[in-house]
């Protein structure tokens, strides 16, 4: 269905925002008109004004946890944030809104609610978040990765998806990839800790960067997040002060384009968001998984575990991240080819290429 007029929003993160994207890139591609409503202070604004999609600003963050003058204050925030996505529905007139949850999406769903406008939302995670638990007994319909996902959703009309990826993890060939990033074809390893970066798995990394490329012969892309990339450099001129030259070696605050980092690479460390792993699977790669342990419903070592059940990963927790396990676990998937290519077969099995397709196809459908 081509012609009409969507909003997309999600934020904040990109469990959020990804997905969100892949959704607004396909129906733009069918010739829509698409906004993207989000928080100008996030990684959104940044991402959306690279795709070139139009930015709709909507001022609001996380909701305080306690009660207090913060809460009350967020609570104006959001009032305001909402008038100000009442006014945008009101100018542009959307067919239908699609957010992906999280803080970012809720002044326009609730303004959806209030001007009843149909809208559709997708959780990415084993347990939805607070925000798509509150707003999804109002959407025409819920999309959701995990089937026990379900349990926690008020709306009957719920379907099970998959996490919507981008359709550039189907065509891009691992030569190509490697070839963009300046790489050459040998073993290559992701290290990465999600848009915001993680501590424990760039220290313990730090630690093993030399040994990977200069005993193992292996190529290495590390992605610090942007608040850690200082530290990381410091560290690592201290302990490999030679990294720079090293052209097995690329470390980087963030990537933009995380289908090139994943389809160039064999082994990934990461955290276990639901949609790093849904393009760890796309991408058919092995992985070492170390849950965030503070992160909501503790969805991340639930996402781990299973994937691990699944045979497609490896498992370290948070508190025992070191040099010593870290490499461990690597040495492991590198020397034992064969236990490399059975993780990696396991991965591509759980792979869900047609998220995205299903998603647009029920989005257009609740247009009345």
């Amino acid at each position: 269905m081509s012609d009409k007029t969507y909003f997309i929003t999600g934020g904040g993160t990109g469990g959020h925002i990804y997905p969100a994207v892949a959704v607004a890139d396909s129906l733009a591609d069918a010739g829509n008109n698409v906004y993207y409503v989000g928080n100008p202070e996030n990684l959104e604004f940044e991402i959306i004004k690279e795709k070139g999609y139009e930015f709709l600003p909507v001022n609001v963050h996380g909701m305080p946890r306690k009660a207090g003058f913060s809460l009350i204050s967020w609570f104006f925030q959001l009032g305001f944030s909402v008038l100000k996505s009442i006014s945008y529905l009101n100018k542009y007139k959307p067919h239908a809104v699609f957010g992906t949850g999280g803080y970012v999406s809720a002044p326009i769903l609730i303004a959806c609610i209030l001007k009843k406008v149909p809208y559709m939302m997708h959780d990415c995670d084993a347990c939805p978040g607070l925000v798509t638990r509150k707003l999804a007994p109002y959407a025409k319909a819920v999309s959701l990765a995990f089937e026990c996902a379900k349990a926690s959703i008020k709306n009957d009309i719920c379907y099970i998806n998959g996490n919507p990826i981008r359709n550039k993890f189907k065509t891009l060939l691992k030569y190509e990839a490697r070839k963009t990033l300046g790489l050459t074809n040998k073993l290559t390893v992701c290290i990465m800790g999600g848009s915001q970066g993680a501590r424990a798995i760039n220290d313990a990394a730090v630690s093993v960067l030399k040994t990977l490329t200069n005993k193992y012969d292996v190529q290495v892309i590390f992605q610090t997040g942007k608040k850690n990339f200082e530290r990381v450099v410091e560290q690592l001129l201290k302990i490999y002060p030679e990294y720079e030259n090293d052209k097995s070696l690329i470390v980087r605050s963030y990537f933009e384009d995380m289908v090139t980092v994943l389809k160039a690479s064999d082994i990934a460390v990461s955290r276990a968001g639901s949609l790093s792993l849904s393009e760890i699977e796309a991408s058919g790669i092995a992985s070492i998984l170390i849950p965030y342990p503070h992160a909501a419903a503790d969805h991340q070592r639930k996402n781990a575990r299973y994937m691990v059940e699944q045979g497609a990963a490896l498992y370290l927790e948070d508190h025992d991240v070191n040099e010593k396990t870290l490499l461990e676990s690597l040495t492991l998937l590198i020397t034992d080819r064969e236990k490399l290519a059975k993780l990696q077969g396991c991965a591509m099995k759980l792979a869900k290429y047609d998220g995205v397709e299903k998603i647009v196809g029920q989005l257009c459908n609740i247009i009345k």
